[in-house]
């Protein structure tokens, strides 16, 4: 599996875990995303799949 299908297939999971899961699992899902997203924007070399990988890294970081 490649960074891309990985970052899809934890976009899914955390997407079906939105309604209803207890917040502790979502919060590990959206943190493991984190990692994944920045390693497929790397090989993409794209600025802008670099910026959201690095904000979304920043909003994953507020949510202790």
């Amino acid at each position: 599996m490649d960074e891309a299908e990985r970052v899809l297939a934890r976009l899914r999971r955390i997407e079906g875990l939105r309604a209803g899961a207890p917040p502790s699992l979502l919060l590990a899902e959206l943190r493991a995303l984190v990692p994944e997203a920045e390693r497929w924007a790397r090989r993409e070399g794209d600025a802008r799949a670099k910026a959201a990988a690095t904000k979304l890294r920043e909003e994953a970081e507020g949510m202790r």
